[in-house]
């Protein structure tokens, strides 16, 4: 029927898009261009999830922090409304993460010390032997070979394995099951055996720590269990989420900046000759926001009507805030399309924001720091051995970056 005033057909509501959006081909370090559309759309825009709900989609950095700040936003993923990424069982199997305060600042506390910076510069001389043995073993097989295999993934899980107290012969293991966990087509029963896998072992482990401490923070914890702070459940979904957060986002953040600034040869150039630790800083917190590899967007359910942009978020509807969206508003970041490692990019949300920003982040500066002032410069003529468009891209993961990067010098 025509519009009586204007004689006009009615026009249909444009369709709510699908979350989460594909990235574009031949733009590996982009967000996906439909997202980028979204935030062009506006400040707050509904997107369909795969369970048919319409949370809210919050497109602009300062909008994101507002949210991440305010207590009226849960990131419990048992709340009403709370958007979650695939099928769940209905409970937090990911330890504090997926909870609120009191009980999210109670455990957090529990492992709080061994990343505070200080505790984490004394660790740099290890990273840097670590780094500096594995660069050793590639140049003796010499080019071309994996990154991910041979540098990337194998740099972080050392170091979160002697942090937690976890035997690295059994990083094939551990590595297997992360992947599962972080694969966003994998079924439910598939991720629920992979977590349990990962649970059993982590007890087990508990039980010998519990026989034979160390020094360790497995150990530490374990001392908790006896002294009835925290249950060995507890303990096992702590060392679970700082085994899989520990290796995974590093060993992405190694390859695909290493990508980024091959690249970039001009930006690759400026940080292999430099000798300046505070740009190599500044080259770390540049990539973390150009690349923000962790996809999927923090996720909150809303307890009480907030008005935001101009618009009401009302109580048992969910939010989702793309980081790499974020880090990519210009009212933020002055052209953020460019890769540019000379800027103070140090106010990124690669790391969340608020009361549950990463724990581990000053660890992994620090790992990043140690291997982009070491790769580079001990093998300045570093290249790519394929070409990019032939490079499997983590699109399937929550967690992006590539699979394999194959370099030779």
């Amino acid at each position: 029927m025509a519009d009586t005033l204007t004689g006009s057909a009615p026009q249909a509501a444009a369709p709510v898009p699908e979350f989460p959006m594909a990235r574009a081909a031949g733009c590996p370090f982009d967000p996906p261009p439909n997202l980028r559309a979204q935030q062009d759309e506006g400040r707050l825009v509904r997107v369909r999830l795969w369970d048919g709900s319409t949370p809210w989609l919050v497109t602009r950095y300062e909008d994101q922090r507002a949210l991440l700040l305010d207590p009226r936003v849960s990131a419990d993923i048992t709340r009403p409304g709370y958007p979650l990424q695939a099928p769940s069982n209905g409970k937090n199997n990911i330890s504090f993460i997926l909870m609120d305060d009191p009980e999210h600042a109670r455990l957090r506390r529990m492992v709080t010390a061994p990343f505070a910076v200080k505790r984490v510069e004394a660790l740099r001389p290890g990273v840097q032997k670590i780094v500096d043995d594995l660069i050793d073993d590639m140049l003796a097989v010499g080019g071309p070979v994996d990154l991910v295999q041979a540098f990337a993934l194998p740099v972080p899980s050392l170091v979160i394995c002697r942090l937690l107290g976890v035997p690295y012969e059994d990083h094939d293991f551990f590595q297997e099951n992360s992947k599962i966990l972080i694969t966003r087509e994998a079924a439910i029963e598939d991720r629920m055996a992979a977590h349990g896998k990962l649970l059993g072992y982590l007890d087990e482990l508990m039980g010998e720590k519990l026989a034979h401490p160390g020094d360790d923070l497995l150990s530490g914890l374990v001392e908790r269990v006896e002294s009835g702070e925290l249950s060995r459940q507890d303990v096992a979904q702590i060392g679970v989420l700082l085994l899989l957060a520990g290796h995974e986002t590093t060993a992405n953040m190694i390859a695909l900046g290493t990508l980024a600034l091959l690249e970039h040869p001009d930006q690759f150039a400026l940080l292999r000759d430099t000798e300046d630790p505070k740009l190599v800083a500044s080259a770390v917190e540049e990539l973390l926001r150009y690349l923000s590899i962790v996809h999927g967007g923090r996720r909150r359910a809303v307890l009480e009507d907030i008005e935001i942009a101009g618009q009401v978020i009302r109580a048992g509807e969910g939010v989702i805030m793309p980081n790499d969206i974020a880090n990519r508003d210009p009212d933020a970041f002055a052209d953020p399309d460019r890769l540019d490692i000379t800027r103070d990019a140090r106010r990124h949300v690669a790391f969340g924001f608020g009361v549950h920003q990463c724990l581990g982040q000053p660890l992994a500066r620090m790992e990043l720091q140690v291997v982009y002032s070491t790769l580079y410069r001990r093998i300045p003529t570093l290249r790519l051995a394929a070409e990019v468009d032939g490079l499997p891209f983590k699109h399937d993961g929550s967690v992006y970056g590539v699979y394999e990067l194959p370099v030779t010098w």
